[in-house]
């Protein structure tokens, strides 16, 4: 069968952060663990570098527009690299084959495309409108930005969104697009349910030229977000490809609560609009606070990927940020935090496992596994939490079998078998803790990739191979300053 799962496609405006780093991780899970059930992956993840805000940032620096964002989609590249991310393809919405596919699905669209008059507030740090409402809810700056909203009044292109407020509706009320968790997806119905109105589509191009061309109409250049959205198309190579005609609809799609709107309302109406399928389900992950506060790069208090997997590794990083970050809510970094689990859990659990097991089968059994009875545990509510994204509740289940095998080992006590000189009794206690290892280095997988290659490689053959040091360490204490 053919998985096809994508992340979203970070604005390249900024260094890549701690929140985009767990996107791309709990996209791998499910590419990895799709794999394991031998489906023919397709992962996407890529860059968003056209708009404004991009135009703003090369001009301040000083450098030409396409250079700086070369420079900074290779750090979002990099990123991927970092934290052993497995995707297929990378797309940036500047390769001239999106913006050639981009132009071929506005064409598709015409029929519901018309050219108006709008007034609207906009913000250049969200690329976006706002309603009155929102703006004086917000006394008249972005909450996010710090910066007025300008009120701005020019003639556009509309996309006809209204009429598909009730097919979008009546998709996600039942299932075709399946929104986790439900509190995303409640939210949205009641955002559709008011009523979705037509959306500007594009940009007069002497206010923003750095964007793609409307196809017909060179004095105008394509809305960032609108463009952007279809880059889970055009990477397919839409509409004559193979790879379009055989991956899509998407299975999963990996995206981040501040862009729900446009990817359970807009994209779905462009979809319809296109008479395609919709993706099947649509993840919706939460936030990142840094020891309590909101990530900020005005005063410092940023945290990059590379901090984390310098001082512990990959791994390390993946299994924290999908563990002790709720998949269905908002979380919170801190060293201590991070420390904690690594010591406590990685370190004292799982690492304590394999070592005991491994130095003991050295030291009673000459290294010499013997036959290993066949794995009993069930794993049926680690793949159903797989199946809804609740990465945190498969981590825990895994984690059910760590803690259950460490309490085993204390139960059995092997080295009072030893003592007591039965040998059968103790090859069979040894090969049974070799079996759940190797149980809980599948499940780790998806994962901690790194981390089951060096428990599979240690006692996968029958002869235990010692790994060269400690799995995991022990950390000393993290200062944070």
């Amino acid at each position: 069968m053919n998985y096809y799962v994508t992340t979203s496609i970070p604005y390249v405006n900024g260094e890549p952060h701690i929140g985009f780093g767990m996107e791309l991780v709990q996209a791998d899970v499910l590419a990895r663990a799709a794999r394991q059930r031998n489906n023919k992956v397709l992962f996407s993840t890529g860059a968003d570098e056209h708009g404004g805000k991009i135009a703003e940032k090369a001009r301040e620096k000083g450098i030409d527009t396409k250079i700086f964002t070369d420079q900074m989609s290779q750090n979002f590249r990099d990123l991927g690299k970092l934290l052993n991310i497995s995707n297929d393809r990378f797309v940036r919405t500047t390769d001239a084959g999106h913006e050639q596919r981009a132009q071929l699905v506005w064409e598709a669209l015409d029929k519901d495309i018309y050219k108006s008059k709008y007034t609207g507030l906009y913000c250049t740090g969200c690329e976006a409108f706002v309603t009155e409402a929102i703006a004086k809810e917000n006394n008249g700056q972005c909450p996010n930005h710090e910066r007025a909203y300008e009120k701005i009044e020019e003639e556009n292109y509309f996309f006809k969104l209204s009429s598909y407020s009730a097919q979008i509706e009546k998709a996600i009320k039942d299932g075709s697009l399946k929104i986790v968790p439900k509190t995303k997806r409640n939210e949205i119905l009641s955002v559709i349910h008011e009523g979705l109105e037509d959306i500007s589509i594009s940009r007069p191009k002497d206010k923003i030229s750095w964007g793609i061309p409307v196809p017909g109409d060179d004095t105008q250049v394509m809305y960032v977000w609108f463009e952007a959205l279809m880059n889970y198309i055009t990477v397919l190579g839409y509409p004559e490809h193979s790879d379009f005609k055989s991956y899509w609809p998407a299975n999963v799609q990996v995206i981040g609560k501040d862009i729900l709107r446009f990817h359970a309302a807009i994209w779905p109406g462009m979809l319809i609009a296109l008479k395609l399928p919709l993706p099947k389900q649509l993840y919706v992950h939460g936030f990142i606070t840094i020891t309590g506060q909101k990530i900020s790069k005005s005063t410092g208090l940023v945290v990059h990927p590379k901090e984390i997997v310098d001082k512990y590794s990959a791994d390390v990083f993946r299994y924290y940020f999908l563990k002790h970050i709720p998949s269905y809510n908002d979380g919170d970094f801190s060293w201590e935090k991070l420390e904690a689990a690594y010591n406590n859990e990685l370190a004292n659990e799982l690492g304590n496992a394999v070592q005991r097991t491994a130095a003991m089968i050295k030291l009673y059994q000459n290294n010499i596994i013997g036959n290993t009875p066949e794995a009993t545990h069930d794993v049926a509510q680690y793949w159903e939490a797989l199946d809804d994204c609740r990465f945190d509740k498969a981590l825990e289940e895994v984690w059910e079998q760590v803690r259950g095998l460490n309490q085993y080992i204390d139960e059995t006590k092997p080295w009072e078998i030893h003592k007591q000189g039965d040998t059968e009794h103790l090859r069979e206690v040894l090969a049974y803790q070799v079996t759940c290892l190797l149980e809980i280095a599948e499940l780790l997988e998806p994962f901690m990739p790194e981390t089951s290659t060096k428990i599979r490689q240690t006692f996968e053959t029958g002869v235990v191979r010692p790994i060269d040091g400690t799995l995991f360490p022990k950390s000393e204490k993290v200062t944070t300053g």
